[in-house]
């Protein structure tokens, strides 16, 4: 296994779940239903370990890379905004 793939991974997994948990704290103040708030979680959980099962395995470099800037940047601008 790459070590490049490896460490993109890890960005992608700490950024995705703050991704994570932001998406479940704005279902619960949008809806206030914690079954709602349980599978917009799960959801988004399942997206992100398929994203990086992909990382870590199919996915071209200039495509691993995208996706952890993306994530990165949005996970930012969504801890600074709220």
């Amino acid at each position: 296994m790459e070590s490049w793939r490896v460490i993109a991974t890890a960005l992608l997994g700490v950024a995705g779940l703050v991704l994570v948990l932001l998406a479940m704290a704005k279902v619960r103040d949008r809806t206030g239903r914690s079954g709602t708030v349980a599978i917009a979680g799960a959801v988004a959980f399942t997206l992100l370990v398929v994203l990086g099962v992909l990382t870590i395995t199919v996915l071209p470099a200039g495509v691993v890379w995208g996706a952890v800037i993306v994530v990165g940047v949005v996970a930012s601008a969504l801890l600074l905004v709220g």
